[in-house]
C-alpha cells in the first residue's frame, strides 16, 4: 500500500510540474508545454556538436556547399521572425554522402547531410529544407518532447532539468543531458509537428524571396529516392504523412490565394 501511495505522489508531482511549464509561443501563438529555457535549448544544441561530428563523419567546414548552406540559412533567418527569436542559428553540412537527412536541435543548430544536399537541384529546394528545420526550432518542438520525457520519467527527469546549468558543461546534470541529446538526434516528430514546420517553412521561404512550391520539389526528390531503394533517413526522423504534399499545397494556396507571384527564386 505504501508503494502505491508513493507511486501516486510521484505521478501527481510529475503531472503538476508538467502543467507549470505552459507557455505561449510568440511566433505561432500556440500554448505549449516546454521544459527548457531558450538558454538551455541553445546549450543542449551546442553540446550535441561533438557527438554529431562523430556520428556523421565530421562537418565539412570551409567548403562550397557549407558556404551555400550558410548563405541560404542566414537569409531565411534574417528575413523572418527567426531573427527576433532568442536562438543562435548555425548551419552545418555533415560529411556523410550516404545518409539522406536533415534535422534541427533545440536552440538553432541545423544540419543537412552532404548526401541530401547533393540531391537538391535549386537554391529554393535548399531553402525549403532549411526553412522546415528552422520551423522546428521556432515552434520549440524539441523542448516540447523533452517536457513529455520529463513527465513520463517523473522526479528523476525533473531533477535533471532543474539542476542543469547551461553555462557550466560540467554541471552534475550534464551526463543525463547528453542522453537527452542522443534521443533528440533520432527524435521522430509527430504528424502535427511536421505539418506545422512545413507551414512555417513555407512562410519563411516566401518572406525571404523563395518560391514556396520548391518544397514540393523536395518531397518529390525524397519520394524518388525511396522508390529507388535509397530510403531517406529523413523519412525515419520526419514521418511522411500520405497527405503531406497536399497539406503543403494547401498552405501555399492559403498564403497566396491568387497564385504564387512571379519573380520568387526557385
Amino acid at each position: 500500500m505504501i508503494n502505491f501511495v508513493i507511486a501516486g505522489v510521484v505521478a501527481l508531482v510529475s503531472f503538476l510540474s508538467y502543467c507549470t511549464m505552459r507557455d505561449t509561443n510568440p511566433v505561432t501563438g500556440e500554448k505549449q508545454y516546454v521544459a527548457l529555457t531558450p538558454k538551455q535549448e541553445i546549450a543542449i544544441g551546442l553540446q550535441a556538436l561533438p557527438q554529431l561530428k562523430k556520428q556523421y563523419g565530421g562537418i565539412e567546414g570551409e567548403s562550397k556547399s557549407e558556404a551555400i548552406v550558410d548563405s541560404v540559412g542566414l537569409k531565411l533567418v534574417n528575413s523572418t521572425a527567426a531573427k527576433n527569436s532568442p536562438y543562435k542559428f548555425d548551419f552545418h553540412v555533415l560529411n556523410d554522402d550516404k545518409t539522406i537527412n536533415a534535422f534541427a536541435l533545440p536552440g538553432g543548430q541545423i544540419f543537412i547531410t552532404s548526401a541530401l544536399f547533393s540531391k537538391l537541384k535549386t537554391e529554393g529546394q535548399l531553402a525549403g529544407v532549411l526553412g522546415h528545420e528552422i520551423g522546428h526550432v521556432i515552434a520549440r518542438h524539441g523542448a516540447e518532447h523533452i517536457a513529455k520525457q520529463r513527465l513520463t520519467s517523473g522526479l528523476t527527469g525533473a531533477a535533471v532539468i532543474a539542476t542543469y546549468d547551461p553555462t557550466n558543461p560540467n554541471s552534475r546534470a550534464s551526463g543525463a543531458i547528453a542522453q537527452v541529446v542522443g534521443k533528440l538526434v533520432n527524435m521522430k516528430f509527430g504528424r502535427a509537428d511536421e505539418i506545422e514546420s512545413d507551414t512555417l517553412g513555407i512562410k519563411f521561404m516566401s518572406e525571404s524571396g523563395y518560391n514556396p512550391t520548391s518544397m514540393v520539389g523536395v518531397m518529390e526528390i525524397l519520394a524518388r529516392e525511396a522508390k529507388r531503394g535509397n530510403s531517406p533517413e529523413f523519412f525515419s526522423t520526419h514521418p511522411n504523412p500520405e497527405n503531406r504534399v497536399t497539406k503543403i499545397k494547401a498552405s501555399i494556396n492559403k498564403l497566396y490565394p491568387n497564385g504564387v507571384p512571379q519573380g520568387l527564386k526557385e
